[in-house]
């Protein structure tokens, strides 16, 4: 089950939190994964952790807000292995306010990565998998892509925009043997938000406050959400397409 033996795939965000525990999954299962990151040194020892593992991985320094990052990608990509089986974009950024809080700078900025850059990347590698009819793209949204959060309008706008963006996708290309569906987590404890909590006067009464937002309870883990881009990149998701996946320990319960 799951099996992605021969796949090539490339992984946006994968230096860390939940783009390195989908890196992991899918070499797990045979996939050549290209871990794309800003961060070269983190991006490294990601790939360098996989090949560890067994695996096969090779790091690509992608700015998904660079056009040229982007084209550049593809070119290696095609010159390698002549396809992209699988694309995760999960590169994205955040931005705490109300609209009196946010600047149209503070917008530009999280559409530049979250919405552009997905755009651009995903472009680049579509030619591709309409000459071999074939590919999977996986978009990360955001629970605040179906749902408003108090204070995140940037960044809910973007994430609502992921959410349409797949959706377009998936029902343009459904003929042509490309599936596109994005995830939209909940809180998930990932390093960046380890990093926001410590930030706090009170770090342990914070992470309760965010964790009982879920109504499990708790937050999530990268593996859990990793778990998802497994299925929805796999050949057992064949009739899944165009979904906007929630992986939120029922946040929106009630909602």
């Amino acid at each position: 089950m799951f099996d992605l033996t021969g796949k090539v795939a490339l992984v946006t965000g994968a230096a860390s939190g939940i783009g390195e525990a989908i890196a992991h999954a899918l070499a797990s299962r045979g996939a050549i994964v290209y871990v794309a990151d800003i961060d070269e040194g983190s991006g490294q020892k990601v790939a360098a952790e996989i090949v560890s593992d067994g695996g096969r991985a090779e790091f690509v320094n992608l700015d998904v807000a660079e056009t040229a990052d982007c084209d550049a990608a593809a070119a290696r990509l095609h010159a390698a292995h002549q396809k992209l089986d699988i694309l995760v974009n999960n590169a994205g950024i955040g931005h705490v306010g109300t609209i009196l809080q946010t600047t149209s700078e503070d917008l530009d900025r999280l559409h530049a990565v979250n919405v552009r850059g997905m755009f651009v990347l995903t472009k680049a590698f579509i030619p591709g998998m309409l000459e071999r009819r074939h590919g999977v793209i996986v978009n990360m949204s955001s629970v605040g892509g179906v749902t408003a959060i108090k204070e995140r309008l940037a960044y809910c706008t973007t994430k609502f925009a992921v959410v349409g963006f797949t959706k377009c996708l998936a029902l343009d290309h459904a003929l042509d043997g490309i599936r596109a569906n994005c995830i939209c987590p909940g809180r998930v404890e990932t390093p960046f938000v380890k990093a926001r909590l410590s930030e706090y006067p009170d770090p342990e009464k914070a992470y309760r406050e965010m964790a009982a937002t879920q109504a499990v309870g708790r937050m999530g883990t990268p593996e859990e959400i990793a778990a998802a881009a497994l299925y929805l990149a796999s050949d057992e998701a064949a009739f899944v397409t165009g979904t906007a996946l929630l992986i939120e320990g029922g946040f929106t319960v009630g909602k």
